[in-house]
């Protein structure tokens, strides 16, 4: 592990080459290297005449507990994921607590989702800008420092990792514009030595830290699937075509459309089954056939769902960097580089532990099938190789999420009416662009058509909203969990029936009403048949069962902690409405749960309070 004085003294040869005002840049999410970082923070914290910018995204941070109950569920899960004495990011601790000092500012241009809400400082310091327009946002604010975890040294050279999402772009354009730019790299024993333009020489660096950093990369916990999420994945399944490019994000809807595409390719026949007894809407784009060409994969984020996909046979398409020998491919020619060529190019990568281990594991031959670039290349079709670029991404679909839609079809992904940042832009708007730039690329944004809280159900397929992340000239494919929406050339009149097809019945005739009021909408329309069958209780019937298991590729928790984790969110809901937890304490029924009690330290209470609790905890368990 690196010793304190070691990071010290890159800090104080940093401040000497550079002067009182260092301008911190950190890559998103798992390639910080924490305790370098701090390292900076504690020398600026100590010295108010340091200025000290940091300048990053996605800042990842071990969940932090604000009830005794809470914490006793988290600990042992947290030691289990990050081990004892996993360095947190000193700027997020005082962020979350006694505040930044006056000398130092941290902006970032995307949040781990809702981290920064309710958190001012953070609002106040986010930036709204396209991941392929950050590196030039970066250099617009002075950014004079690059510190990042790398992997190596392979015959002389390292890798950029799992980051070099910003990090390339950033060095080309400050080279470009004359601009100091100081990079220090870190090297992490754990990191794999991924392959593309990650691969740099040594004189990339001014500065290489070779020890152990002493810091366990941070492992997302996969998380549970729900009914509803199934049917979101599925529904989108059916858009991506074989021989095709896949671009997804992260979450439980992209776990269910990874969930489904292996259904389709593994068991055809009950997946065609389902399609059927569904009896949804048809769409122009549907696809229901075995993955026999394969998938290519070209995503800003490389995570999990890919890993799956490979192993099971379906991102299996290759790519070449030649465009002779791409057409050749493309045309179904059997070439003697089969097997040599490219199956996923990606821009940063985040995901479980399981999935950093497969990356290691991968043998010299493989590998480098696996390429990260910078998001200049993966997000986008400029640069000079736009041709080439467009044959490897044949039939692409980039598949993200959104929180809501609109009536006429723009997507509300980033934040709320009050311009609240839940996440970021991220690529999104990217992604969408390059659809719309491809004769047969497509876009499609899946959302639940509706969310719960505290027991009521809200449409996420909105008549208007103060601000969108999409705009409705840019839309799309819109994917719910009754359909999909076909949005693209489409009037406003069509875009409204059509969305009207996929929200739930529950909302229809006020989202008519509103249209019709507005003159969007002819007043003798009326909402199909099909689709006042759009109910919650029928997704909970079709989607529940073993095909469809709330942790379809494994989890990070214990049977109990499982039963446990939604039981506690019920409770917290529970604990608003004094009169509904009093009825909970006198229904729960201890002797019931013995082991979820033992596991939460109630199965002998102390006292008093941890009786109530007792009761309370077996009462939602029930």
């Amino acid at each position: 592990m690196n010793s304190t004085k070691e990071l010290e003294r890159v800090v104080e040869q940093t401040l000497s080459r550079l002067g009182m005002h260092i301008v911190l840049g950190l890559p998103l999410g798992l390639g910080k290297p924490n305790r370098l970082v701090n390292a900076f923070y504690q020398r600026a914290r100590s010295d108010a005449s340091i200025q000290l910018d940091i300048v990053t995204a996605l800042s990842l941070d071990i969940p932090q507990s604000n009830h005794w109950l809470q914490e006793r569920m988290m600990g042992p899960i947290i030691e289990r994921q990050f081990g004892s004495d996993y360095p947190r990011l000193s700027f997020m601790v005082d962020l979350k607590g006694k505040g930044l000092p006056d000398n130092i500012t941290v902006t970032e241009f995307y949040f781990q989702s809702g981290a920064a809400l309710g958190q001012p400082v953070m609002q106040r310091r986010y930036i709204s800008s396209n991941y392929t327009h950050v590196a030039r946002d970066l250099i617009d604010r002075g950014i004079n420092v690059v510190a990042q975890m790398i992997a190596g040294p392979e015959q002389g050279r390292y890798s950029l990792s799992s980051n070099p999402d910003v990090s390339l772009d950033l060095k080309r354009l400050a080279d470009r514009c004359g601009r100091q730019l100081m990079c220090i790299g870190q090297v992490h024993p754990d990191l794999p030595f991924m392959h593309g333009d990650a691969v740099v020489d040594a004189d990339y660096f001014d500065h290489i830290i070779e020890e152990n950093p002493g810091q366990e990369l941070f492992g997302l916990p996969r998380l549970p699937v729900s009914p509803q999420d199934y049917a979101v994945g599925f529904q989108a399944s059916r858009l991506v075509a074989d021989g095709g490019t896949l671009q997804i994000g992260i979450g439980s809807l992209s776990d269910a459309l990874v969930h489904s595409l292996i259904l389709r390719h593994k068991d055809n026949a009950s997946y065609r089954k389902k399609i059927d007894s569904l009896d949804f809407e048809p769409c122009s784009l549907d696809e229901s056939g075995r993955f026999e060409e394969g998938l290519y994969g070209a995503s800003e984020m490389f995570l999990d769902g890919f890993m799956h996909l490979y192993k099971a046979g379906i991102l299996s398409r290759e790519v070449f960097d030649d465009i002779e020998l791409q057409q050749r491919a493309n045309a179904g020619e059997t070439l003697e580089q089969a097997g040599q060529g490219t199956l996923m190019d990606g821009g940063f990568f985040l995901g479980s532990k399981g999935f950093y281990e497969f990356l290691r594991n991968l043998d010299a031959e493989e590998r480098p099938r696996f390429r990260m670039h910078g998001v200049g290349r993966i997000n986008q079709l400029y640069g000079g190789s736009e041709a080439l670029e467009i044959e490897q991404r044949r039939h692409a679909r980039f598949i993200n999420t959104c929180m809501m839609v609109t009536a006429t079809g723009a997507a509300v992904s980033d934040g709320l009416k009050d311009h609240q940042v839940v996440s970021g832009v991220g690529g999104q708007y990217n992604f969408v662009a390059m659809a719309h730039a491809m004769d047969d690329g497509r876009s499609a944004l899946m959302l639940r058509a509706a969310r719960e809280s505290d027991g009521v159900w809200t449409s996420n397929i909105v008549w208007e909203y103060p601000h969108v992340t999409i705009p409705r000239h840019l839309r799309d494919l819109v994917v719910t969990e009754y359909g999909v929406a076909d949005l693209r050339g489409k009037t406003d009149e069509e875009c409204i029936q059509a969305l009207i097809g996929i929200m739930d019945a529950e909302f229809q005739d006020e989202m008519v009403e509103r249209a019709v009021k507005a003159g969007k909408l002819g007043r003798n329309w009326r909402v199909p048949d099909r689709a006042r069958a759009n109910r919650r209780e029928r997704i909970e019937e079709e989607f529940s069962g073993d095909r469809f298991p709330t942790y379809p590729f494994g989890s990070d928790f214990t049977e109990i902690e499982q039963r446990l984790i939604p039981a506690l969110g019920q409770l917290k809901a529970l604990s608003q409405n004094r009169l509904k937890l009093a009825g909970a304490v006198l229904r729960g029924r201890p002797d019931r749960f013995p082991e979820e009690l033992d596991r939460l330290g109630l199965k002998t209470p102390k006292n008093l309070r941890e009786r109530l609790y007792a009761r309370l905890v077996a009462s939602v368990l029930s």
